[in-house]
């Protein structure tokens, strides 16, 4: 009988670059009180929320990825012709096909990459970076573009005192390629689908003229009773699976859903006083699948975290789904 050839790439993979791009319109709490029945001392104490970036007018989700996607190309110190996978996870696209990816693609002027999205919300983009490492080490791809972006303010009901002041837009992009070392772990991920319900978008893909406008809806409570226990867990499966004890890991960069939320799993995997904890969501709010991707964009640009350290990455949300894993950061 014939044999098949099989699949072989790099022994391993990492991140080589991130980069970013936010919206353009910043919305502080005091802006977002007029909109809503809230107070900004009420704002900071339940989420951390200072302010929220917003995508300007002409900012588009297309051209948001597109920036942050030609950064981190840059700074991996590769043109945009080497990279021969895009990965987009998001659950901003307006059309069903074709893909955001492939629109990413021609506005990058790719020819030939494979191309899809990735539809699991705030765990989009470490599901992506799963996936990068896979096509990385079976031979699929070299260099993938794994990009987490969102415009959620146009999905907003700003009339829903529960949601309104929690969401922003904005995208990063890191760069997946060949590694000698491991880089990246193994990757911890399900769902929950019992919960499907409580973290929703009708149909963000309905908003034709005269069509009902598609909103993110959500019961708050048990989304965050969720994310305090069972996500808990599941970050804590993510450190064994990487095979670091807690004293050896540097940074933390969970999804940037609420800072109670981050200090809850904080406290559950007692990790060192002296690990980075990534903030970002006082500035930019819950970006979903570019919250994890601009997290540590903003930490490697500020100085706050460095190339060569490990962080642990745990993305969770609507599905409700999660994803995470233990990242060497470029």
């Amino acid at each position: 009988m014939a044999m098949l050839n099989s699949a072989a790439g790099a022994p391993h993979a990492r991140i080589l670059s991130v980069g970013s791009c936010r919206g353009e319109r910043v919305v502080d709490n005091a802006e977002m009180c007029t909109m809503i029945d809230s107070s900004d001392e009420w704002i900071q104490q339940r989420t951390g929320i200072v302010e929220r970036r917003w995508a300007s007018q002409d900012q588009t989700v297309v051209g948001m990825a597109a920036d942050a996607s030609r950064v981190a190309v840059e700074r991996a110190g590769l043109s945009l012709d080497q990279v021969d996978a895009i990965i987009v996870a998001t659950i901003s696209g307006t059309r069903s096909m074709p893909s955001v990816a492939c629109e990413v693609a021609a506005e990058l002027g790719i020819q030939g990459a494979a191309a899809f999205d990735v539809t699991a919300a705030c765990a989009g983009f470490c599901k992506g970076l799963s996936l990068a490492d896979s096509l990385v080490r079976t031979g699929g791809a070299t260099h993938v573009l794994v990009v987490g972006v969102e415009i959620l303010s146009r999905l907003l009901d700003t009339s829903d005192r529960g949601t309104a002041f929690l969401f922003g837009d904005g995208a990063g992009a890191c760069v997946v390629g060949p590694s000698e070392v491991p880089a990246m772990s193994p990757v911890v991920w399900g769902s929950d689908a019992s919960q499907a319900d409580v973290l929703t978008i009708d149909d963000s893909r309905s908003l034709a003229e005269g069509q009902p406008h598609p909103y993110i809806r959500m019961e708050g409570t048990k989304v965050f009773r969720w994310a305090t226990t069972f996500i808990s867990d599941r970050a804590r499966e993510v450190l064994e699976a990487s095979g670091l004890a807690p004293e050896e890991l540097d940074v933390f960069i969970p999804h940037q859903a609420n800072n109670r939320i981050t200090d809850s799993i904080l406290r559950h995997l007692k990790l060192p006083e002296d690990v980075v904890v990534a903030r970002d969501i006082r500035n930019s709010g819950n970006t979903s699948a570019a919250s994890i991707p601009l997290a540590m964009d903003e930490l490697l640009s500020s100085g706050k975290a460095t190339s060569g350290q490990q962080a642990l990455l745990i993305g969770f949300g609507g599905g409700l789904a999660y994803a995470g894993q233990v990242v060497t950061l470029p």
